[in-house]
């Protein structure tokens, strides 16, 4: 059985009748419109710039576009790439002759930005509903780059990417150095800015109590099973060694509670 498009989609959580799927193609000047257009070293921004023009003529474009817009660019022949989904936000301005609207990228597909490849069945046709492309069969979905760990220092991670980091082949590297190290972690809850400290430390590397985390949200931590995690961040305070003895780290875990005074007010019970 061909997999195609629509499942990919649905999976992402797009709902096929709030999203139209784009095929871009490389050309330096549009004849019609006069608006430059876009080769295979447009950055991001250029791409996106390019996107959110749209010609004002309902009969190219319509006049109410969906919510998202999942982008892809020609790729020789019958095939697409994915670029990126992007949401629309709204018209922004219409001169009679062009269109602008306030897009950004989503995080919708991202994991399948530039490895995700179908076949385009109706080659003179650069814009459908997803209900219409959601039939397009995948041709190819390519494995994901790796992606380089940034250094404990600098680890802040959203629930989503917590997730991410914990299931993804492309976070292998990142998964690696959290196993070597014990630490003390901070949660952030982004909604009241409430902090949580806790610690990895025994037979708990600091990868094994962040994947309890982006498994069930709580980590078995009774003050955070009633919050909701997708505001949750996730950072480390210091690691240690995992020969380092226990109680220097329960001694650490102790300081930053008081420091930070999550005791009081912040989600630490004792």
């Amino acid at each position: 059985m061909t997999l195609t498009l629509g499942p990919l989609l649905l999976d992402a959580g797009i709902d096929l009748t709030t999203a139209q799927v784009i095929r871009h193609t490389y050309v330096r000047e549009h004849e019609d419109s006069g608006l430059r257009g876009i080769h295979a070293d447009s950055t991001d921004v250029e791409i996106l710039e390019y996107t959110r023009t749209q010609s004002a003529e309902t009969r190219r474009f319509p006049l109410h576009p969906p919510r998202f817009w999942v982008v892809f660019i020609r790729e020789g022949g019958d095939r697409a790439r994915l670029w990126s989904v992007i949401e629309n936000r709204g018209e922004i301005s219409n001169s009679g002759i062009l269109r602008t609207f306030d897009v950004v990228q989503s995080e919708h597909m991202a994991d399948l930005r530039n490895r995700l490849v179908i076949g385009w069945n109706a080659p003179r046709t650069w814009r459908m509903s997803a209900v219409t492309a959601a039939k397009y069969p995948v041709k190819s979905i390519a494995d994901a780059e790796p992606i380089r760990f940034p250094g404990f220092d600098r680890l802040i991670l959203s629930y989503p990417q917590l997730q991410a980091v914990m299931r993804e082949h492309r976070y292998g590297a990142w998964r690696t150095a959290l196993s070597s190290v014990f630490g003390i972690y901070l949660i952030t809850d982004t909604r009241t800015g409430r902090h949580y400290v806790g610690k990895a430390d025994g037979t708990e590397s600091v990868r094994h109590r962040w994947n309890a985390y982006a498994t069930n949200g709580h980590g078995g931590n009774v003050e955070l099973r009633s919050l909701n995690p997708e505001t949750f961040q996730f950072s480390l305070l210091r690691v240690f060694d995992p020969a380092t003895p226990t109680k220097d780290i329960d001694m650490a875990e102790s300081h930053f509670k008081t420091a930070l005074d999550t005791r009081r007010h912040g989600l630490n019970r004792n």
